[in-house]
Protein backbone atom coordinates (compact mmCIF):
# COMPACT_ATOMS: atom_id res chain seq x y z
CA UNK A 1 0.00 0.00 0.00
CA UNK A 2 1.26 3.48 -0.73
CA UNK A 3 2.43 5.38 2.23
CA UNK A 4 -0.37 8.22 3.14
CA UNK A 5 0.52 11.73 2.72
CA UNK A 6 -0.74 14.99 4.16
CA UNK A 7 -1.03 18.67 4.22
CA UNK A 8 0.55 20.39 7.37
CA UNK A 9 -1.08 22.67 9.30
CA UNK A 10 0.62 25.53 7.83
CA UNK A 11 -0.22 24.02 4.42
CA UNK A 12 3.63 23.01 3.60
CA UNK A 13 4.25 20.31 0.83
CA UNK A 14 3.00 16.52 1.30
CA UNK A 15 4.76 14.56 3.85
CA UNK A 16 4.85 10.62 4.03
CA UNK A 17 4.26 8.77 6.79
CA UNK A 18 8.36 8.08 7.93
CA UNK A 19 8.10 12.05 8.00
CA UNK A 20 5.36 11.97 9.87
CA UNK A 21 6.73 9.67 12.31
CA UNK A 22 10.59 12.01 12.05
CA UNK A 23 8.48 14.88 12.84
CA UNK A 24 6.38 13.85 16.40
CA UNK A 25 9.88 12.30 17.45
CA UNK A 26 11.36 15.70 16.94
CA UNK A 27 8.56 17.75 18.51
CA UNK A 28 7.86 15.52 21.08
CA UNK A 29 11.85 16.33 22.42
CA UNK A 30 10.31 19.97 22.76
CA UNK A 31 11.25 20.86 26.26
CA UNK A 32 8.01 22.89 26.88
CA UNK A 33 6.65 19.25 26.56
CA UNK A 34 9.17 17.58 29.61
CA UNK A 35 9.17 14.06 28.37
CA UNK A 36 5.66 13.60 27.27
CA UNK A 37 4.02 10.19 26.74
CA UNK A 38 2.47 10.04 22.95
CA UNK A 39 0.96 7.46 20.67
CA UNK A 40 -0.22 8.41 16.94
CA UNK A 41 -2.05 5.44 15.69
CA UNK A 42 -3.86 5.42 11.38
CA UNK A 43 -6.66 4.02 12.36
CA UNK A 44 -7.49 2.97 8.67
CA UNK A 45 -4.82 0.46 8.75
CA UNK A 46 -3.88 0.39 12.50
CA UNK A 47 -0.62 0.89 11.98
CA UNK A 48 1.11 2.94 14.47
CA UNK A 49 3.29 6.03 12.94
CA UNK A 50 4.64 7.17 16.45
CA UNK A 51 4.88 6.16 20.04
CA UNK A 52 6.90 7.46 23.04
CA UNK A 53 6.35 5.91 26.22
CA UNK A 54 2.75 4.57 25.54
CA UNK A 55 2.81 2.21 28.19
CA UNK A 56 3.67 4.56 30.76
CA UNK A 57 1.19 5.44 33.81
CA UNK A 58 0.73 9.17 33.10
CA UNK A 59 -2.05 11.85 34.41
CA UNK A 60 -4.56 12.25 32.12
CA UNK A 61 -6.26 14.70 33.87
CA UNK A 62 -10.03 15.43 32.26
CA UNK A 63 -8.89 12.84 29.06
CA UNK A 64 -10.09 10.15 31.44
CA UNK A 65 -13.59 11.43 30.79
CA UNK A 66 -13.22 9.20 28.26
CA UNK A 67 -13.08 6.04 29.91
CA UNK A 68 -16.35 7.58 32.50
CA UNK A 69 -18.14 8.67 29.30
CA UNK A 70 -17.41 5.09 27.93
CA UNK A 71 -18.67 3.06 31.18
CA UNK A 72 -21.87 5.09 31.83
CA UNK A 73 -22.75 4.14 27.28
CA UNK A 74 -21.94 0.86 28.28
CA UNK A 75 -24.60 0.30 30.99
CA UNK A 76 -26.90 2.78 30.96
CA UNK A 77 -30.07 3.29 28.36
CA UNK A 78 -29.06 6.16 26.28
CA UNK A 79 -32.32 7.88 26.22
CA UNK A 80 -33.08 7.32 29.70
CA UNK A 81 -33.92 10.76 31.79
CA UNK A 82 -33.94 11.19 35.73
CA UNK A 83 -36.46 12.66 37.56
CA UNK A 84 -36.35 14.68 40.54
CA UNK A 85 -39.77 15.23 42.54
CA UNK A 86 -40.71 17.14 45.16
CA UNK A 87 -43.66 16.94 47.01
CA UNK A 88 -45.66 18.15 50.03
CA UNK A 89 -45.50 15.61 53.56
CA UNK A 90 -48.37 14.42 55.50
CA UNK A 91 -47.67 17.04 58.17
CA UNK A 92 -47.75 20.76 57.93
CA UNK A 93 -44.57 21.83 57.16
CA UNK A 94 -43.42 18.61 55.86
CA UNK A 95 -41.47 18.05 52.31
CA UNK A 96 -40.79 14.87 50.65
CA UNK A 97 -37.56 15.12 47.83
CA UNK A 98 -37.58 11.91 45.79
CA UNK A 99 -34.53 11.44 43.33
CA UNK A 100 -32.71 9.14 41.27
CA UNK A 101 -29.12 10.05 42.11
CA UNK A 102 -29.91 12.52 38.72
CA UNK A 103 -26.15 13.31 37.09
CA UNK A 104 -27.04 16.65 35.79
CA UNK A 105 -28.50 17.95 39.21
CA UNK A 106 -26.01 20.60 40.18
CA UNK A 107 -25.52 20.99 43.71
CA UNK A 108 -24.32 24.98 43.97
CA UNK A 109 -27.44 27.17 41.92
CA UNK A 110 -24.42 29.29 40.43
CA UNK A 111 -23.90 26.41 38.79
CA UNK A 112 -27.17 25.47 37.68
CA UNK A 113 -28.04 29.01 36.31
CA UNK A 114 -24.67 29.37 34.37
CA UNK A 115 -25.38 25.42 32.61
CA UNK A 116 -28.97 25.75 32.36
CA UNK A 117 -29.01 22.96 35.11
CA UNK A 118 -31.63 21.55 37.72
CA UNK A 119 -30.78 22.43 41.28
CA UNK A 120 -32.50 20.93 44.72
CA UNK A 121 -32.38 25.07 45.61
CA UNK A 122 -34.52 25.71 42.58
CA UNK A 123 -36.64 22.93 43.72
CA UNK A 124 -36.84 23.90 47.51
CA UNK A 125 -37.70 27.93 46.37
CA UNK A 126 -40.50 26.45 44.61
CA UNK A 127 -41.59 24.31 47.74
CA UNK A 128 -41.21 27.44 50.31
CA UNK A 129 -43.59 29.61 47.51
CA UNK A 130 -46.28 27.17 47.66
CA UNK A 131 -46.04 26.73 51.38
CA UNK A 132 -46.37 29.78 52.23
CA UNK A 133 -49.98 30.81 52.06
CA UNK A 134 -50.65 27.12 53.18
CA UNK A 135 -48.53 28.37 56.41
CA UNK A 136 -49.10 32.02 56.53
CA UNK A 137 -45.52 32.91 55.86
CA UNK A 138 -42.26 31.29 55.47
CA UNK A 139 -42.48 28.39 57.76
CA UNK A 140 -39.49 28.70 60.39
CA UNK A 141 -39.27 24.93 60.39
CA UNK A 142 -39.23 22.36 58.15
CA UNK A 143 -38.89 18.82 57.75
CA UNK A 144 -37.40 16.75 54.54
CA UNK A 145 -37.77 13.66 53.96
CA UNK A 146 -35.57 12.12 51.05
CA UNK A 147 -34.63 9.22 48.44
CA UNK A 148 -32.28 9.15 45.77
CA UNK A 149 -30.24 12.28 46.29
CA UNK A 150 -26.77 13.12 46.68
CA UNK A 151 -25.79 14.30 50.15
CA UNK A 152 -23.80 17.13 48.62
CA UNK A 153 -27.43 18.39 46.53
CA UNK A 154 -29.17 17.64 50.44
CA UNK A 155 -26.73 20.18 51.79
CA UNK A 156 -27.02 22.94 48.94
CA UNK A 157 -30.65 22.33 49.95
CA UNK A 158 -30.21 23.02 53.34
CA UNK A 159 -27.74 25.59 52.97
CA UNK A 160 -30.93 27.70 50.92
CA UNK A 161 -33.24 27.03 53.86
CA UNK A 162 -30.77 28.46 55.99
CA UNK A 163 -30.30 31.55 53.90
CA UNK A 164 -34.06 31.95 54.17
CA UNK A 165 -34.06 31.77 58.12
CA UNK A 166 -35.60 28.07 57.89
CA UNK A 167 -34.33 25.56 59.99
CA UNK A 168 -34.34 21.99 57.93
CA UNK A 169 -34.69 18.61 59.50
CA UNK A 170 -33.74 16.14 56.98
CA UNK A 171 -34.07 11.98 57.42
CA UNK A 172 -33.01 10.01 54.70
CA UNK A 173 -36.03 6.78 54.14
CA UNK A 174 -36.08 4.16 51.46
CA UNK A 175 -37.64 4.86 48.43
CA UNK A 176 -41.56 3.03 49.25
CA UNK A 177 -41.83 4.97 52.40
CA UNK A 178 -40.53 8.20 50.17
CA UNK A 179 -43.82 7.29 47.60
CA UNK A 180 -46.30 6.65 50.96
CA UNK A 181 -45.12 10.09 52.34
CA UNK A 182 -45.21 11.68 49.49
CA UNK A 183 -49.19 13.49 49.56
CA UNK A 184 -49.32 16.39 46.70
CA UNK A 185 -46.67 16.92 44.24
CA UNK A 186 -45.41 20.70 43.91
CA UNK A 187 -42.56 20.46 40.74
CA UNK A 188 -40.42 17.40 38.98
CA UNK A 189 -37.46 17.94 37.20
CA UNK A 190 -36.82 15.80 34.32
CA UNK A 191 -32.84 15.38 33.58
CA UNK A 192 -31.82 15.72 29.55
CA UNK A 193 -30.85 11.82 27.86
CA UNK A 194 -27.70 10.40 29.84
CA UNK A 195 -26.94 10.35 25.97
CA UNK A 196 -26.88 14.16 26.05
CA UNK A 197 -25.52 14.74 29.31
CA UNK A 198 -22.61 12.47 28.17
CA UNK A 199 -21.98 14.61 25.23
CA UNK A 200 -22.55 17.65 27.18
CA UNK A 201 -19.65 16.51 29.87
CA UNK A 202 -17.23 15.82 27.63
CA UNK A 203 -17.56 19.04 25.05
CA UNK A 204 -17.27 21.10 28.20
CA UNK A 205 -15.47 19.22 30.44
CA UNK A 206 -17.99 19.09 33.03
CA UNK A 207 -16.40 17.20 36.23
CA UNK A 208 -19.30 16.87 38.85
CA UNK A 209 -21.59 15.86 35.64
CA UNK A 210 -18.50 13.30 34.62
CA UNK A 211 -17.85 11.88 38.62
CA UNK A 212 -21.71 11.30 38.83
CA UNK A 213 -22.40 9.43 35.36
CA UNK A 214 -19.46 6.89 35.72
CA UNK A 215 -20.50 6.52 39.16
CA UNK A 216 -24.36 5.77 37.57
CA UNK A 217 -22.56 3.18 35.01
CA UNK A 218 -20.53 1.29 37.89
CA UNK A 219 -24.11 0.78 40.12
CA UNK A 220 -25.74 -0.14 37.04
CA UNK A 221 -23.33 -3.08 36.76
CA UNK A 222 -23.33 -3.96 40.30
CA UNK A 223 -21.20 -1.78 41.82
CA UNK A 224 -20.84 0.33 45.13
CA UNK A 225 -21.67 3.80 44.28
CA UNK A 226 -18.28 5.44 45.46
CA UNK A 227 -14.75 5.22 43.81
CA UNK A 228 -13.41 1.65 44.49
CA UNK A 229 -16.64 0.35 42.83
CA UNK A 230 -15.82 3.23 39.45
CA UNK A 231 -11.96 1.64 39.42
CA UNK A 232 -13.51 -2.15 39.96
CA UNK A 233 -15.94 -1.48 37.31
CA UNK A 234 -13.53 0.56 34.53
CA UNK A 235 -11.33 -2.57 34.95
CA UNK A 236 -13.76 -4.98 34.25
CA UNK A 237 -15.08 -2.72 31.22
CA UNK A 238 -11.44 -2.03 29.93
CA UNK A 239 -11.14 -5.91 30.15
CA UNK A 240 -14.46 -6.62 28.24
CA UNK A 241 -12.59 -4.24 25.14
CA UNK A 242 -9.39 -6.31 25.53
CA UNK A 243 -7.88 -3.27 26.55
CA UNK A 244 -4.90 -3.82 28.63
CA UNK A 245 -5.42 -2.08 32.50
CA UNK A 246 -2.25 -2.51 33.48
CA UNK A 247 -0.90 0.44 35.54
CA UNK A 248 -4.93 2.58 35.87
CA UNK A 249 -5.25 4.14 38.72
CA UNK A 250 -8.81 5.86 39.20
CA UNK A 251 -9.38 8.48 41.94
CA UNK A 252 -12.49 9.88 40.52
CA UNK A 253 -14.47 9.85 37.32
CA UNK A 254 -13.33 13.42 36.31
CA UNK A 255 -9.59 13.60 35.66
CA UNK A 256 -9.42 15.99 38.52
CA UNK A 257 -7.33 14.12 41.02
CA UNK A 258 -3.60 14.16 40.38
CA UNK A 259 -3.59 10.71 41.80
CA UNK A 260 -5.29 9.58 38.69
CA UNK A 261 -3.24 7.19 36.11
CA UNK A 262 -3.15 5.85 32.57
CA UNK A 263 -1.49 4.98 30.00
CA UNK A 264 -1.59 6.93 26.69
CA UNK A 265 -1.77 3.41 25.07
CA UNK A 266 -5.26 2.15 26.58
CA UNK A 267 -6.90 5.71 25.59
CA UNK A 268 -5.63 4.75 22.20
CA UNK A 269 -7.01 1.52 22.35
CA UNK A 270 -10.30 2.57 23.84
CA UNK A 271 -10.62 5.07 20.51
CA UNK A 272 -10.10 2.65 18.21
CA UNK A 273 -12.77 0.39 19.65
CA UNK A 274 -15.73 3.05 20.20
CA UNK A 275 -15.56 4.80 16.69
CA UNK A 276 -17.67 2.93 14.61
CA UNK A 277 -19.46 1.61 17.58
CA UNK A 278 -23.14 2.93 17.32
CA UNK A 279 -23.47 2.14 21.53
CA UNK A 280 -20.70 4.67 21.59
CA UNK A 281 -21.37 7.39 18.91
CA UNK A 282 -22.11 10.23 21.77
CA UNK A 283 -18.45 10.01 22.80
CA UNK A 284 -17.55 10.94 19.24
CA UNK A 285 -20.47 13.93 19.08
CA UNK A 286 -19.63 15.61 22.15
CA UNK A 287 -15.37 15.88 21.72
CA UNK A 288 -14.60 19.26 21.09
CA UNK A 289 -13.87 20.62 17.82
CA UNK A 290 -10.43 22.62 16.81
CA UNK A 291 -11.56 26.15 16.57
CA UNK A 292 -15.19 25.62 16.40
CA UNK A 293 -16.83 24.23 20.17
CA UNK A 294 -16.23 23.56 23.48
CA UNK A 295 -13.10 23.69 25.15
CA UNK A 296 -11.30 23.48 21.75
CA UNK A 297 -13.40 26.58 20.65
CA UNK A 298 -10.59 28.59 21.19
CA UNK A 299 -7.59 26.74 19.92
CA UNK A 300 -6.10 25.42 16.91
CA UNK A 301 -7.27 29.26 15.04
CA UNK A 302 -3.64 31.06 15.74
CA UNK A 303 -1.27 27.60 16.21
CA UNK A 304 -2.71 25.83 13.55
CA UNK A 305 -5.49 27.33 11.69
CA UNK A 306 -5.08 24.63 9.11
CA UNK A 307 -6.42 22.21 11.17
CA UNK A 308 -9.61 24.45 12.20
CA UNK A 309 -12.58 21.67 12.15
CA UNK A 310 -10.06 18.51 11.52
CA UNK A 311 -9.30 17.85 15.17
CA UNK A 312 -12.00 16.17 17.50
CA UNK A 313 -10.13 16.06 20.48
CA UNK A 314 -11.06 15.61 24.38
CA UNK A 315 -9.08 18.66 26.41
CA UNK A 316 -7.19 17.76 29.78
CA UNK A 317 -5.69 20.52 32.07
CA UNK A 318 -4.00 20.76 35.21
CA UNK A 319 -1.82 22.76 36.72
CA UNK A 320 2.02 20.67 35.73
CA UNK A 321 -0.34 18.69 33.30
CA UNK A 322 -1.46 19.30 29.57
CA UNK A 323 -3.24 16.53 27.40
CA UNK A 324 -5.30 15.59 24.54
CA UNK A 325 -6.34 12.66 22.75
CA UNK A 326 -9.24 12.20 20.19
CA UNK A 327 -9.29 12.06 16.00
CA UNK A 328 -7.86 14.22 13.28
CA UNK A 329 -9.43 13.87 9.83
CA UNK A 330 -6.09 14.13 6.72
CA UNK A 331 -7.61 14.16 3.54
CA UNK A 332 -9.70 10.38 3.44
CA UNK A 333 -7.63 9.25 6.30
CA UNK A 334 -8.42 9.33 10.33
CA UNK A 335 -5.42 9.29 12.65
CA UNK A 336 -5.86 8.62 16.71
CA UNK A 337 -3.64 10.58 18.77
CA UNK A 338 -2.80 10.94 22.70
CA UNK A 339 -0.62 12.86 24.33
CA UNK A 340 -0.03 13.42 28.19
CA UNK A 341 2.49 15.82 29.03
CA UNK A 342 2.21 15.76 32.89
CA UNK A 343 5.75 16.61 33.92
CA UNK A 344 5.76 20.43 32.65
CA UNK A 345 6.54 22.85 34.83
CA UNK A 346 3.86 24.36 37.04
CA UNK A 347 2.03 27.47 36.29
CA UNK A 348 0.26 29.80 33.61
CA UNK A 349 3.44 29.63 31.12
CA UNK A 350 4.51 25.71 31.03
CA UNK A 351 0.96 24.78 30.44
CA UNK A 352 0.41 27.68 27.36
CA UNK A 353 3.82 26.35 25.81
CA UNK A 354 2.25 22.66 26.01
CA UNK A 355 -0.76 23.31 25.11
CA UNK A 356 0.48 25.07 21.98
CA UNK A 357 3.51 22.69 21.05
CA UNK A 358 0.60 19.78 21.44
CA UNK A 359 -1.77 22.03 19.09
CA UNK A 360 0.73 22.25 16.27
CA UNK A 361 1.93 19.11 16.96
CA UNK A 362 -1.80 17.63 16.00
CA UNK A 363 -2.07 20.52 13.66
CA UNK A 364 0.56 18.98 10.89
CA UNK A 365 -1.48 16.16 10.62
CA UNK A 366 -5.08 17.92 9.22
CA UNK A 367 -6.09 18.66 6.08
CA UNK A 368 -9.59 18.46 4.20
CA UNK A 369 -11.34 15.53 2.39
CA UNK A 370 -11.55 18.22 -0.69
CA UNK A 371 -7.61 19.03 -0.44
CA UNK A 372 -6.10 19.04 -3.62
CA UNK A 373 -3.70 15.74 -3.83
Amino acid sequence: MAPATLVSASATPLQSIAAIAKTFERISESASLADPSIILIDRGSGEVIFEKDPMSPRKPASVLKLLSAALALQNLDPNFRYDTTISLGPTPRSLVVVGAFDPWMASRHVDAVANKRASLTSLGNKAIEWMIPLEGGVPRTISVKYNGLYLADINALGTYFKSRNIKAYFTAVNAEQAKELSIEKIATVLSPTVKAMVEYSLRWSDNLLADRLVEAGAVANGYPRNIAGVSAALREFLTEQGIDSTGLSVKDGSGLSKQNRVTAQMIADLLIRIRDNDLFAPIYAGLPVSGVSGTLQDRFIETSPYAVGLVHAKTGTLDGTVSLAGYVSAGDDEYIFVAFADRIKKGSTSTRNARTTLDRLVGKLAFPATANL
